[in-house]
């Protein structure tokens, strides 16, 4: 009994946290507000938290854990570079919708530290470009694309929550966007011989979803080699 009221006081402080960082940003949510807010003493926070920070962390995996929301509602889409593309604007339009929270989730990183919803959200996008390379429309390695991608769109909604309104560039998603996955990925899987990267990391995902005769001796070495082959 005494786990469920402290879970439920938990979930209550932590929504009481997102209503504060929603109205008024960062810099209203201070301890004494939340446990304010939250019908609660201020040593509630800190045995449930810790300290401030653990109280933000738990504020950005609730953000986290809606922005995910957002991307499970979608139905997938056939085509894997399309789907890159929405998975993009779905993750720019939740930003611009939810500054407040982005920022806390994006622009506030804390080395090592990720919510388990953030790391979710990367396996999502990793998982997608896993379908790009097996269809043989990747350029680079999966986890490259993933870092570029990733860092390129969280660059392009930070900037665009820092602009001013009658400044914005309201371009600058799209046309990133497209300058991003023209880099990572081709219009078409190739058929010619100067596509060898793509074809070597099409045959990279091949070995993870098919059976095949190779030792994991042999396909350890395989897969070394076509990984020299993609970074080429």
């Amino acid at each position: 009994m005494s786990g469920d009221k402290g879970s439920g006081t938990r979930e209550r402080i932590i929504a009481a946290a997102a209503g504060l960082l929603t109205s008024g940003g960062i810099d209203a949510v201070s301890t004494r507000a939340v446990a304010a807010a939250a019908g609660v003493q201020a040593p509630a926070l800190y045995r449930l938290f810790g300290d401030k920070q653990g109280l933000l962390e738990a504020v950005a995996a609730y953000g986290f854990e809606r922005y995910l929301e957002t991307k499970r509602a979608s139905p997938p889409c056939d085509d894997p570079v399309e789907e890159l593309r929405r998975g993009w604007d779905r993750h720019v339009e939740y930003g611009l919708t939810h500054p407040a929270f982005y920022v806390l989730m994006y622009g506030l990183p804390q080395p090592g530290r990720r919510p388990a919803a953030a790391l979710d959200a990367r396996r999502m996008l990793r998982s997608i470009l896993d379908r790009v390379a097996e269809a043989g429309r990747l350029r680079v390695p999966p986890e490259t694309a993933a870092d570029v991608i990733g860092a390129a769109g969280t660059g392009v909604t930070l900037a665009l929550i820092g602009s001013a309104p009658e400044t914005a560039d309201h371009d600058l998603s799209a046309r990133t966007r497209e300058m991003v996955i023209a880099a990572t990925t081709t219009d078409e899987a190739p058929a010619e011989d100067n596509s060898l990267p793509a074809h070597a990391l099409a045959l990279d995902m091949a070995l993870n979803r098919r059976e095949h005769p190779l030792s994991p001796a042999e396909t350890a070495l395989l897969r070394d080699w076509l990984h020299r082959l993609a970074a080429n």
